[in-house]
């Protein structure tokens, strides 16, 4: 007669949606910011007084729970989505 059967399995992945928004540091000079401001001004929309440019990124990940998403996201960020020297970053995170 066969051995129980193992009950050891991985732990269940949740799928997760990550919106990843990446901007420059207040303290840094955003030129193409300057370049839509400028080009709002010359098509009138006069009451515009700054413009930052950044990126949006959205991210589907699997993870077993909500902490590890938030680690392996934050992780993403600070090793390849942002430059920590002149960016920063912000997320939210949904499972889907």
């Amino acid at each position: 007669m066969p051995d129980t059967l193992s009950t050891s399995q991985a732990p269940a992945s949740i799928t997760w949606l990550a919106r990843v928004h990446v901007t420059l540091k207040p303290v840094v000079l955003d030129p193409q910011g300057s370049a839509v401001l400028g080009g709002l001004h010359n098509l009138g929309f006069d009451t515009v007084s700054s413009v930052r440019v950044g990126k949006y990124l959205e991210i589907t990940l699997n993870a077993p729970d909500q902490a590890s998403a938030q680690e392996a996201i934050q992780q993403m960020c600070a090793k390849l989505l942002a430059n920590p020297v002149i960016e920063q970053y912000r997320f939210d995170l949904e499972p889907i």
